[in-house]
């Protein structure tokens, strides 16, 4: 099977060197539509699909992104593995602004979003005790020190709902918590990435230190947009790196991660629900 590597993040991300044979690819899915356009080319031989979370000018709140849609259009143009690129506050003195969080855990801290692809007559638990994958993550950490980033090798990530930022009293809450960094899109991204069994790994970019540190100045958008600005020369070359560094095949639990997860006799589904998951679970049923 051909490797597809899917990269979610910002709409400037597929503006790398490289790649080539760029395509825009609309597609629908049985969750709506995805946040924008698809974008598809060739990196290093490896096919790529990156997909603007926030779609193109950055149109969606992080509450309002079709995560299940996003996960579900991957899924249809064959992704096996997907890179998040993600910007993140700080919660960690020794993580600065500019540095780079190959996140391995999270907290999901949201409330108003549908979190899974399961439900309307079907029932179905992944196991997610260890969210990112490990291959994909080893590859990650490795390509980042390669592409010359000051890369922590692991760290939790604490998925607030938004879309304000922290108040003092809640930053100092997820630093006495465990938490590393913040931010407000990986969740549900992660849990539906291993519902629908991809790999998933995510490239942190921290850009502040959220509004606990005291000798720091509060996070604002212009100073989130300036560090971002600087970072994704450094995100894109992190891609390049990790594309070449991947096995060409998957020996992780994520490619059957719904192979035990299904409780509902296959009969019994109803068949909108059946039809809208057969991409995922039709060879189970």
């Amino acid at each position: 099977m051909q490797e597809v590597v899917g990269v979610m993040g910002g709409s400037g991300l597929y503006e790398m060197p490289g790649l080539s044979d760029v395509t825009r690819v609309e597609l629908k899915t049985p969750f709506g539509a995805p946040s924008d356009a698809l974008v598809t080319g060739t990196l290093h031989g490896v096919k790529m699909v990156f997909l603007p979370r926030h779609g193109v000018g950055h149109r969606h709140l992080p509450s309002d992104i079709p995560y299940l849609a996003n996960i579900h259009a991957l899924k249809q143009l064959g992704v096996t593995r997907v890179l998040s690129v993600s910007a993140v506050g700080s919660l960690r003195e020794d993580v600065h602004p500019g540095h780079i969080v190959a996140v391995d855990q999270f907290i999901d801290r949201t409330r108003l979003r549908r979190s899974s692809f399961f439900g309307e007559g079907v029932v179905g638990h992944v196991t997610f005790s260890d969210p990112v994958c490990g291959p994909l993550h080893a590859a990650l950490v490795k390509s980042a020190q390669k592409a010359g980033a000051h890369v922590h090798p692991r760290g939790t990530y604490v998925c607030m709902e938004g879309p304000q930022f922290s108040t003092r009293a809640e930053s100092l809450l997820h630093r006495r918590d465990g938490g590393d960094v913040i931010g407000m899109t990986n969740m549900p991204e992660a849990k539906l990435a291993r519902e629908a069994e991809l790999c998933y790994a995510t490239i942190a970019l921290a850009t502040d230190y959220d509004c606990w540190h005291v000798s720091e100045a509060s996070v604002t958008v212009e100073a989130v947009l300036a560090v971002i600005r600087q970072n994704v020369a450094m995100a894109q070359r992190i891609i390049a790196e990790t594309v070449q560094a991947l096995p060409r095949d998957r020996t992780c639990a994520c490619e059957s991660a719904g192979r035990f997860a299904l409780l509902t006799d296959p009969k019994r589904i109803p068949p909108a629900s059946k039809d809208a998951l057969s991409l995922f679970y039709g060879r189970y049923w």
